[in-house]
């Protein structure tokens, strides 16, 4: 028999009733009723009260002290039952009292108020903050869809396999962490930015379906959904599989998994499939919130025979917020603010009044002509308001993107209750660097361009689409991947377009261009972000809520102090010395 418990602190029912019972735990809460003392123990599982007529039994013991009790349990009185705990028709009666470890040091706050203190305070004593059932709550949800993963990954054929941390630096877009090494002088390892070039090479060694729930390491700032340093992906790939067997298998994955952790309305497969450009002008962003029902249009061709000088010869976008038009003049004056705010230099709108009267200081320079032309383009309706968001052409959509964001919020259209899934498809697959003017890899630089070779010798390189695409969820990417390149000419010349010689390509991707040579099949995959799916169905709105132990947004561990000095024998031993 255990020693400390029988049961657990979220077990006990009236069945249990009578029964000579041990839990152990923390003390949650201490009430003195006047030779009656309760107190509520807290374990992982949940929160039982515990009666004791001997005060001397807690004499010394507060708040966080471990003990282990024994007693009879024994039902509440129906005026006492609680129906928070899920033990609240019942109490155990202490007789036994052990004390196995106090308390010796003020707490920095109320466990169950830890959410509410300051992130480094809580971060400094994680220990303590995981005790917040909320909290903890969180770590038990992300190990049940850790395991819920496993689980439909192996049912769908998929082979599990771990991949090597300690690797060889590669430029993947990010900052590499760098490991010296002490037997090889000057050398370095790399933690991986993502197993990329391994899970390549796995399909290249003959084997058909790979996952791993993979650790990440990149060298970024942190966001509310970025954990800097690192995070974790289901990373998958495939053997002679194509774009759209991906998104299959992504499509039944993902559907089950928040329909399994959500009472939320989950979009049902075929998950809706937006070219980048289309997501780009209809709302702004390669990452749209669907559950936000405002469409953004382009204006620009209307207002090319309009004598009006802010929208001349520049890009014009409008949103349509429908039921709008009444709404207060502060209404108005908060989203001229907000478009200042981010760099526009107003914000125009009309708006349609009782009879379709048009009004706003844009109306006066549109003939009734052009008035009717653009209520039956937009298909206006009284009470509705039309934004226009002009500026040039490599800001426009961005910023009418935030404009819908925002309208979005202030009028209330999203749909809380829902979780939206869409695939962005056809990135264009080589940009323009802004401060050299070359042209560059706009994602990863081993996905198959779409035509493949003859599309790299005879188009412009910036009009190549490449199979590459992303899961979007609720307004936040969720996955990225792509059909690979998987022939070695098709990987020369790809890389030749983006400035890179055959040198580099061997000394850089060399085990990756030399597996190419002996028979890769054609592959595909992705690799959804494992802390935001937690992150998006655990209700939170920063990624830092779902991690066990997460650095601040400084990329610093202030539990363990790292980064942190190191001595002098270790420097030496990796042959570094500080500058």
């Amino acid at each position: 028999m255990n020693v400390y418990r029988t049961h657990n602190c979220g077990e006990l029912r009236k069945g249990h009733v009578g029964q000579n019972i041990m839990l152990a735990g923390w003390i949650d809460t201490v009430r003195d009723h006047g030779g009656v003392i309760f107190v509520d123990l807290r374990d992982h599982y949940g929160t039982t009260q515990v009666v004791v007529n001997d005060e001397t039994l807690l004499a010394g013991l507060g708040r966080e002290c471990v003990i282990s009790v024994e007693g009879i349990l024994r039902e509440r009185s129906e005026e006492t039952f609680n129906p928070k705990l899920s033990t609240g028709e019942v109490e155990l009666k202490v007789e036994k009292l052990r004390v196995l470890n106090k308390t010796f040091s003020p707490l920095p706050f109320d466990i169950g108020e830890s959410t509410d203190t300051r992130e480094e305070v809580r971060l400094k004593y994680r220990f303590l903050d995981l005790r917040n059932p909320s909290v903890h709550q969180n770590i038990v949800l992300r190990s049940e869809i850790a395991r819920f993963l496993r689980d439909k990954m192996n049912k769908l054929g998929f082979l599990e396999i771990q991949t090597p941390i300690l690797t060889s630096s590669s430029p993947e877009g990010a900052r590499d962490y760098l490991v010296p090494s002490r037997k090889h002088h000057g050398m370095f390892y790399a933690l991986p930015q993502a197993p990329q070039i391994f899970k390549q090479l796995l399909m290249t060694s003959g084997f058909d379906k790979y996952f791993q729930l993979a650790p990440c390491f990149r060298d970024e700032d942190a966001r509310a959904d970025r954990s800097p340093g690192e995070f974790y992906q289901l990373d998958f790939e495939m053997a002679f599989a194509t774009q759209e067997d991906v998104f299959e298998v992504a499509e039944k994955v993902l559907y089950d998994t928040f329909s399994k952790f959500s009472d939320k309305k989950v979009s049902p497969a075929p998950f809706k499939r937006i070219p980048y450009a289309e997501s780009m002008m209809k709302y702004g962003t390669d990452k749209p919130d669907l559950r936000n029902p405002l469409i953004i249009e382009d204006l620009t061709g209307f207002f090319a025979d309009v004598d009006f000088a802010p929208f001349r010869n520049k890009p014009v976008r409008g949103i349509v917020a429908t039921n709008c038009a009444g709404s207060s003049k502060s209404f108005f004056e908060k989203m001229l603010g907000f478009a200042t705010e981010i760099g526009m230099k107003g914000l125009g709108y009309i708006s349609i009044l009782a009879g379709m009267e048009l009004k706003g200081p844009i109306v006066k320079f549109l003939s009734l002509e052009k008035q009717r032309e653009l209520i039956e383009r937009l298909g206006l309706k009284e009470n509705d308001t039309l934004f226009f968001i002009c500026d040039v052409k490599k800001l426009v959509d961005n910023l009418a993107g935030q404009i819908r964001s925002e309208l979005g919020k202030r009028l209330d259209l999203t749909d809380d209750g829902a979780f939206e899934m869409c695939f962005i498809t056809d990135f264009p697959m080589y940009g323009i660097n802004e401060d050299t003017g070359a042209v560059e890899f706009t994602h990863n630089p081993f996905s198959m361009p779409q035509g493949e070779m003859e599309a790299l010798e005879t188009m412009d390189p910036l009009d190549i689409k490449a199979y590459q695409y992303d899961i979007v969820c609720n307004g936040v990417e969720l996955s990225s991947g792509a059909v690979r390149n998987h022939r070695p000419d098709i990987m020369l010349k790809a890389f030749e377009i983006a400035g890179y010689a055959k040198a580099d390509i061997e000394s850089k991707f060399s085990a990756l261009f030399n597996a190419f040579h002996y028979g890769a099949p054609p592959h595909a995959g992705m690799a959804p972000g494992f802390d935001r799916i937690v992150m998006l169905l655990a209700g939170q709105e920063n990624i830092r809520e779902v991690v066990a132990f997460p650095m601040n947004s400084n990329a610093q561990d202030v539990l363990l102090g790292a980064p942190g000095e190191v001595t002098e024998l270790q420097l030496r031993e990796t042959h570094i010395k500080i500058r």
